[in-house]
């Protein structure tokens, strides 16, 4: 089973991009949902997150911007946030492997927004790129309710830079030229990579657990 990794940064499109993959049909594992996911009332990160961050679940309901607030630009308060998530999503995303392998899937995609700055292309077999203009990149963001100029600049900088993305990219799916040839690239692309040969399932845990050790050291 092929496991291709589709990233890219703020305001290119990634998921306009995962929305046309799965009305093309192929099985795509949402990242951002799955952590949305756990830190839900009732979820499995909740009871970590208020003992690490106190204040920020209140009534059983995570106050995401009282969250935010405390991690944004504090490296070492975004590192205990990431030990308390990363885990859980972890288990989501190897149970989602797992149902696909069991209907003899040829090819999955995890959408992940920071698949790079989190060396999870170590894990994949391949890597879609969404990638636009950066005046049009900006100029999306900046239609965002709340978005600021300043905000924008620091989520960029905590960002793998779009050109450095390319040149790792796999395959570059251009998301500036309208939706047609979005959803073109994106099925040549998907079309040209089921006929490869996956290599990371089943999982080897001696090289996931040295994945997850680079991860964390670069996050320091």
């Amino acid at each position: 089973m092929m496991i291709v990794g589709l990233t890219g940064s703020i305001g290119m499109g990634k998921s306009t991009a995962a929305r046309m993959l799965r009305q093309m049909g192929v099985p795509v594992y949402d990242a951002d949902a799955n952590v949305h996911a756990v830190q839900a009332p009732g979820g499995a990160a909740l009871p970590a997150i208020e003992a690490a961050f106190p204040g920020v679940v209140k009534d059983g309901v995570l106050d995401r911007q009282a969250l935010g607030a405390r991690v944004f630009g504090n490296r070492e308060a975004l590192r205990r946030l990431e030990a308390i998530v990363h885990p859980l999503v972890g288990q989501r995303q190897r149970a989602f492997l797992k149902r696909a392998a069991l209907r003899r899937e040829k090819l999955v995609v995890l959408d992940i927004p920071l698949l790079f700055e989190g060396l999870g292309d170590r894990r994949v077999d391949a890597t879609l790129v969404v990638s636009a203009p950066g005046f049009l990149q900006r100029r999306r963001v900046m239609a965002r309710p709340g978005m600021t100029e300043q905000r924008l600049d620091g989520i960029l900088r905590q960002q793998v830079p779009d050109a450095i993305k390319r040149r790792k990219a796999s395959v570059v799916i251009p998301t500036g030229l309208g939706l047609a040839p979005t959803r073109r690239a994106l099925g040549e692309a998907i079309a040209a990579l089921e006929r490869g040969h996956g290599r990371f399932w089943p999982p080897n845990p001696w090289r996931e657990k040295f994945t997850a050790r680079l991860a964390r050291e670069r996050r320091k």
